[in-house]
């Protein structure tokens, strides 16, 4: 095991990801993520959480390079203050609250909801939402904060997600079924009590400590900002190249014409020079003439 992987195992250990739920709720299609049970609790093998985590953070990565959205859902309360803290810095849309069905299945319906949010803030940018009622204002303002509770996270989520994250898949049953109909890409934290075949990438652990939590969403930010950082320096690399060309093409430009001009001023010499040997070998011939003459 190298260091950096014995530096994570005890991360993870300390955070308390390796406990699971009690044996007795147990799903079976977790057997293989399971190491022990201890006092009627099963623990989960770190190794194979640690392998299913990398595995995950790698697709991330991918995700997040290509410029792609990842919506990340975790509405227990103990996730809400991680997600703030790890998720909201990325810039990547996420769900604290209850999951509203059809937030991905009727998509249509939410980016309705959204811009609906956004015509509110206009209003009150725009000095509109001075000129309503008291009673008026006060019943745009209860919606619009109802709005913002419920879909602030996803506000600038003009499309459906690349991939979807999410921390508990058997409390979130009905986020990771709309998006797993619409073949959208699944990531989640999976415990002892949930079945991991259901999730494409599945990351073995405790879903319901707030530590163990906030271990493996650090993870994934980290993969985020890394996939980011990446896209943007293939940007910049992309466009110094852009400019490069630009650059050569404009020099090649330049060259050329001066070359042009150049050969049409030797082309002009040289007919100036063949006219003046002209003139002189006709003055020669007169003058050669004229002697005869004489």
């Amino acid at each position: 095991m190298s260091d950096k992987d014995q530096s994570q195992f005890k991360e993870m250990l300390d955070a308390g990801v390796h406990f699971g739920h009690l044996t007795r709720k147990w799903n079976p299609n977790m057997a293989p993520y399971i190491f022990d049970e201890k006092k009627g609790i099963h623990i989960i093998d770190l190794n194979k959480t640690s392998a299913k985590l990398d595995e995950a953070c790698k697709a991330i990565r991918q995700v997040a390079k290509s410029g792609k959205k990842i919506l990340f859902v975790a509405t227990k309360k103990q996730a809400k203050a991680i997600l703030d803290e790890k998720i909201k810095p990325t810039g990547m849309p996420y769900i604290t609250e209850r999951w509203s069905g059809g937030m991905l299945t009727n998509f249509a319906t939410v980016r309705k909801a959204i811009r609906k949010m956004s015509s509110i803030d206009k209003m009150q940018q725009d000095g509109t939402f001075d000129t309503l009622s008291k009673r008026e204002r006060l019943q745009i303002q209860r919606q619009r904060d109802k709005l913002e509770k419920t879909l602030g996270g996803i506000a600038e989520l003009t499309r459906l997600p690349a991939a979807i994250f999410i921390v508990d898949i058997h409390k979130e049953h009905i986020a990771l079924a709309e998006a797993k109909k619409l073949n959208i890409t699944t990531f989640g934290m999976v415990d002892t009590n949930s079945d991991p075949t259901k999730v494409e990438f599945p990351i073995p652990s405790n879903d319901d400590a707030s530590k163990s939590i906030a271990v493996i969403l650090d993870k994934v930010s980290n993969a985020i900002m890394e996939g980011m950082d990446e896209r943007k320096a293939s940007k910049d690399k992309a466009a110094a190249q852009e400019k490069k060309d630009a650059e050569k093409k404009e020099a090649d430009k330049k060259a050329a014409a001066e070359k042009k001009a150049a050969d049409k001023k030797a082309a002009d010499k040289k007919a100036a020079e063949a006219k003046k040997a002209d003139e002189k070998k006709g003055e020669d011939k007169k003058a050669e003439s004229t002697e005869k003459a004489s």
